[in-house]
């Protein structure tokens, strides 16, 4: 019978999102291709520590058992293949000896390879190919490697929080809010409480997460749980809207913050999630600070130009 993942959960992480890579990526960037890969072989044995994106994916493989493997992660990184060999033996070190695949592209494009891979998630450190991933319609976030790293807290749960527009909902409501100002959001918001938002690009994944969670209960004996968080700037009445879409997808989220524009970094210092999602940069720089987070590069908030980035 062939291998597949059709029934898995699958997170494609490039090498900067799970391991802490910066240093060799500073070397990198100076556009010495050769001195960074002899770096990575004088390394070789020398396993990198945990990156901004660990906590989440080594409490998502805690998901796995003998008899159900639910949870896939592979390496999808602009790696060379040799740094690819340090990066395995990083994980095998750090004990996760089940991340067994991997994609390395030696500077080319990792993306293309989400397809085949059926990937529900993306984290990349690469803003490029973060948003070449959101475009064909995987979810996908740039990892902000200078985060404030996951606490131990909380070993039993995956906690995970996501904006609203732009990131689970689709940018219509927010669109309307920057061209006409709050009080027509809110009336727009008001008057259409009872028709669904349009998806986002994350509605795939927190779909995965549900189901994940769900055949956990039904037959899992990890003791794993995951728990969710809306967190948005919305505030009444425009709440009602948000609610009433997670209601019409069947998709339970464990805690809502309904923020009204207060900084939201403070209030995901108290979920302690693993990982924060959002699509502004102001709002993910106030989360960096406490917790991990990463830039949804979509909606009408992000029409700037790219900067570059590494591997």
């Amino acid at each position: 019978m062939a291998v597949t993942l059709d029934d898995k959960l699958v997170v494609a992480i490039s090498s900067r999102a799970l391991f802490n890579f910066e240093e060799e990526n500073r070397v990198f960037e100076k556009d010495n291709d050769r001195a960074y890969v002899d770096l990575q072989r004088q390394r070789l044995d020398v396993p990198a520590a945990p990156g901004v994106a660990f906590s989440l994916v080594r409490k998502l493989l805690a998901f796995n058992t003998t008899e159900h493997q639910r949870v896939e992660v592979v390496l999808l990184s602009r790696n060379d293949p040799v740094s690819g060999m340090r990066v395995f033996r990083s994980c095998h070190a750090h004990g996760l000896p089940t991340i067994q695949r991997g994609v390395f592209t030696q500077g080319r494009d990792p993306f293309r390879y989400l397809r085949p891979l059926g990937a529900h998630l993306f984290l990349s450190a690469n803003e490029a190919d973060v948003r070449e991933a959101l475009h064909l319609g995987y979810p996908a976030a740039r990892v902000v490697t200078e985060s404030m790293q996951a606490g131990d807290a909380n070993p039993a749960e995956v906690r995970i929080a996501f904006d609203g527009d732009a990131v689970l909902f689709s940018d219509e409501a927010e669109r309307v809010y920057q061209a006409q100002g709050l009080a027509a959001f809110q009336q727009h918001e008001t008057d259409k409480a009872a028709l669904p938002l349009p998806d986002g690009p994350f509605k795939p994944l927190l779909a995965a997460l549900h189901r994940l969670q769900s055949a956990g209960e039904a037959g899992g004996t990890t003791g794993m749980r995951i728990r969710t968080a809306l967190v948005t700037a919305r505030s009444a009445p425009a709440h009602e809207r948000a609610i009433r879409t997670l209601m019409d997808w069947d998709i339970n989220v464990d805690e809502a913050m309904f923020l009204g524009g207060l900084p939201k970094g403070e209030f995901l210092r108290e979920f302690e999630p693993d990982f924060f999602f959002d699509d502004q940069t102001g709002h993910v720089t106030s989360a960096a600070r406490h917790v991990p987070a990463g830039h949804v590069n979509s909606g009408i908030s992000n029409t700037a130009p790219l900067r570059p980035a590494g591997n």
